[in-house]
């Protein structure tokens, strides 16, 4: 079992910045990879960011040189790192950790980020 817990979204002017956390804790030794995901309003979840073990990482054309993910592996945390955001990033941002063996996906509750003037 694996639980995440999203933080750190909220409302940016565009052009802004915004960092958000997903702490991980549970069975983390059966997580190969974690990232986030979104789903902009009235439209499906879509991928954003991933990264593995090994810090491979895997980006989303729409978020390529905006967005940076990483991950403090002794804090069991993941964060996505967003600049120069835009309105249409407007979405719920989820957190998300893949298990290999399962292939079972583990989500966090989800966390707003609203970019407006």
């Amino acid at each position: 079992q694996v639980q995440l817990v999203e933080s750190g979204g909220g409302l940016v002017q565009p052009g802004g910045s915004l960092r958000l956390s997903c702490a991980a804790s549970g069975s983390l030794f059966s997580v190969n990879a974690m990232g986030w995901y979104r789903r902009p309003p009235g439209k499906q979840r879509e991928l954003v960011a991933t990264i593995t073990n090994g810090g491979r990482t895997n980006y989303a054309d729409s978020v390529k040189g905006r967005f940076t993910i990483s991950r403090a592996n002794d804090k069991n945390t993941v964060y996505l790192q967003m600049n120069s955001l835009k309105p249409e990033d407007t979405a719920v941002y989820y957190c998300n950790a893949h298990t290999l063996m399962s292939g079972y996906n583990y989500w966090g509750q989800g966390t707003q980020v609203t970019v407006s003037s």
